[in-house]
């Protein structure tokens, strides 16, 4: 079977932001088609969208409800092949479990539930199921990210020691959920966004980035949780010292209060040998700085000889030719492009190969909510360190 993907959204109509970015990233590669919709909870919002994006109007639906129960009885060479859900956080389980449960894979927005508890039920669905799950932690997409985790994994930097890792924002230095910003209003919401507002919105996203590049788990943590903005239900602020699985230590800082920062996502990791660095406002370029050596700068596209060769994983991931900069819209478009070369894989009856399966998947959906569970129980509790199970 060659085909496109046939892809449904949920969520992501006109008005509304990252949906656009889940659209280009996934018909980067042309191998996914759009072909369904509940774009709004609006039917206005949601009919305009369809038209927008040439859905046919018959399946432009008004609820999750409807639109899984009407494609799962179309044929199977109609019928969507997976969902994207592009919702806030606390319309992320049900669609899923619903999709999941009549037979659709899903590709989810971070962090994948509103709740710890409903990531483990959803973890149990796609075991069930047998379908493919993928969580949109974007910046695990970046060739050099994974350049950085081949390194790692080759015992490169030796033993690691020390993980630093940083996601300063600066949007929300000002009550802006009071001043017509949508997307702050749910993020800063309890009942939509969880317990957490900055860390369940991107504090996941380093502590993913950490575990994801060391092959290591976060098994303590010790959080300091902050409101700054004053008249904010949700922490804007915070800093976590973390405890690895092999004896590291670690810091983690995520915040959405400083002010002129926009994404300056960056990472520093240190072994027995040496460490390394990567930062998303210089995406190409990952230091690798060991003890005996000067500063070498590894670089996607690239055809270096040995020892200095980049991993089939880096280069699995590489778009365009040496010299040109992979962003942003790349590095999500390698998530959607591995997700779907794994659901066409196994819908061939194929295995799908190491390079296919490197994504967000549902284990790593559950940790990041044990992740947020933990930091806000630590950040609540005179513990100094609270165990992550």
């Amino acid at each position: 079977m060659k085909r496109k993907l046939r892809m449904g959204m949920l969520g992501g109509g006109n008005d509304a932001f990252i949906g656009a970015v889940h659209r280009r990233a996934a018909f980067m590669d042309g191998l996914v088609e759009l072909v369904c919709g509940a774009f709004s909870v609006d039917p206005k919002v949601s009919k305009e969208s369809g038209e927008a994006l040439f859905v046919n109007p018959d399946r432009v639906y008004l609820t999750y409800q409807e639109m899984i129960e009407k494609e799962s009885q179309l044929p199977a060479d109609v019928r969507m092949d997976f969902l994207t859900i592009v919702t806030p956080n606390f319309v992320h389980f049900a669609p899923a479990k619903m999709a999941l449960e009549n037979g659709f894979n899903v590709v989810i927005e971070k962090p994948m539930t509103f709740s710890l508890e409903e990531a483990v039920e959803l973890k149990e669905i796609v075991e069930k199921t047998g379908l493919t799950l993928a969580l949109t932690h974007t910046y695990s997409g970046y060739p050099m990210v994974k350049q950085a985790k081949a390194m790692v994994a080759n015992g490169e930097l030796g033993k690691i020691r020390k993980v630093i890792v940083e996601y300063p924002q600066g949007w929300l230095s000002r009550l802006s959920e009071r001043e017509g910003n949508a997307g702050a209003a749910w993020r800063t919401d309890p009942k939509k966004s969880g317990k957490s507002g900055a860390m369940g919105d991107i504090g996941t996203h380093v502590a993913h980035l950490a575990e994801y590049v060391t092959g290591l788990k976060i098994s303590e943590l010790n959080a300091d949780l902050s409101i700054v903005v004053e008249g904010r239900m949700l922490d804007d602020d915070g800093n976590v010292l973390l405890r690895f699985n092999n004896g590291a230590n670690g810091v983690l800082i995520a915040t959405q209060i400083a002010a002129g920062e926009e994404n300056a996502i960056s990472m520093r990791i240190y072994g027995e040998k040496g460490g390394l660095e990567w930062k998303q406002h210089d995406p190409n370029n990952l230091y690798v700085k060991l003890l005996d050596r000067p500063v070498q700068v590894y670089r996607p596209g690239n055809a270096y000889m040995e020892p200095y060769t980049l991993s089939s994983f880096a280069t699995h991931n590489t778009r365009i030719p040496a010299g040109h900069p992979e962003g942003l819209l790349e590095a999500f478009a390698n998530i959607y492009r591995n997700f779907v070369l794994t659901v066409s894989a196994k819908l061939n009856g194929e295995t799908p190969t190491a390079e296919m399966l490197d994504f967000p998947q549902v284990d790593e959906g559950v940790r990041g909510m044990a992740f947020v569970d933990k930091v806000v129980e630590s950040n609540n509790s005179n513990e100094k360190w609270i165990k992550v199970d």
